[in-house]
């Protein structure tokens, strides 16, 4: 007779205990301790739980936004020899937002010492051909005042335009320059650099000079070939220190005036708000990255979990086939 014949022959036959064996089991159970509940749907709920946890956990380890960069600071550098800021007029307009038009603050520059001027100029004005008017203005103010222009560049597009020029202006004229090229538009920015020049043109007549002692004292030594190729180096060296140190004046003579002329910057397009969905929007993506990482990370728990419990559960089943086996 097989296994399942014999189950099926031992569940068929309906065997009735006698009296005295029911009482007797009814004692035994009443005095038992009760039998604790099985834990078999806690160890099922575990099987899911653990492996949704550990995905929930990966998710937010790898979705966490990382930390924003510190904003790095503006560094602002001043002129090194002089630098003017933009007229107090002018600042009170950019507080209340509209410049007025005020008189260029630009130094007089000396009389007595040699000094390289710059001096750089922005103007607003309202259209492109505002912006050809000043760029013609300009250039009649520096030819009427001894100067040329050394570049031009205009260029215009649509209602926007701008115009840089780079004006040499004698340095005597350079502040009545300044102050009339200012006129031509809303001063938006100025900016004057001074460096002075006396020192180094100092320090040269004082080598010139002591190369000139040293000409004097071999001209005075009885005449020899080394004598001669010493005067004819001195001299040259002379003669070089004096053509750069006449270079350097007559640059000096002619202040670099940059002139930027620009209409307005187009206004920015308006930027609208979020939509009230797009709350829902937002929680749909990260509830879906959220899916993503809980079926990478949870999926092969689930399956090892249910591996495992599969393993337990033909433990089980060989373990009941061999005690049914038994004679």
């Amino acid at each position: 007779m097989s296994q399942r014949d014999l189950v099926a022959e031992l569940q068929a036959v309906r065997l009735t205990a006698p009296d005295e064996v029911r009482e007797r089991v009814r004692l035994i159970a009443a005095a038992a301790e009760p039998t604790p509940p099985r834990r078999f749907v806690r160890r099922r709920s575990l099987l899911l739980v653990v492996p949704l946890a550990a995905a929930l956990a990966g998710a937010v380890v790898l979705t966490r936004p990382a930390s924003h960069p510190g904003k790095r600071a503006l560094e602002v550098q001043p002129s090194t020899v002089y630098q003017t800021a933009t007229t107090p007029t002018a600042r009170a307009g950019v507080a209340t937002g509209a410049i007025p038009k005020a008189p260029a603050l630009a130094p007089a520059p000396s009389s007595t010492r040699v000094q390289r001027y710059g001096a750089t100029i922005g103007l607003r004005v309202d259209s492109p051909g505002a912006v050809s008017t000043a760029v013609k203005q300009a250039l009649r103010i520096t030819s009427a005042l001894g100067g040329h222009p050394a570049s031009v560049h205009a260029s215009a597009a649509g209602k926007t335009g701008a115009a840089d020029l780079v004006l040499r202006i004698p340095r005597r004229n350079v502040q009545e320059a300044v102050t009339r090229l200012s006129q031509l538009g809303t001063i938006t920015s100025e900016q004057v650099d001074i460096q002075d020049l006396q020192a180094g043109l100092d320090a040269t007549d004082r080598q010139i000079a002591r190369l000139q002692r040293e000409l004097a004292v071999l001209r005075a030594q009885p005449q020899s070939t080394a004598r001669d190729r010493a005067i004819a180096a001195l001299t040259a060296q002379v003669q070089r220190l004096q053509r750069g140190e006449a270079a350097t004046i007559r640059t000096a003579q002619l202040a670099t005036v940059r002139l930027h002329v620009a209409t307005p910057p187009p206004p920015a397009p308006a930027r609208h708000g979020h939509g009230p969905l797009h709350g829902i929007g937002v929680a749909a993506y990260w509830a879906g990255i959220g899916a993503v990482y809980a079926v990478a990370f949870g999926l092969p728990l689930l399956v090892l979990c249910g591996l495992a419990y599969l393993l337990v559960r033909a433990l089980r089943r060989r373990r009941v086939d061999a005690l049914l086996s038994r004679p």
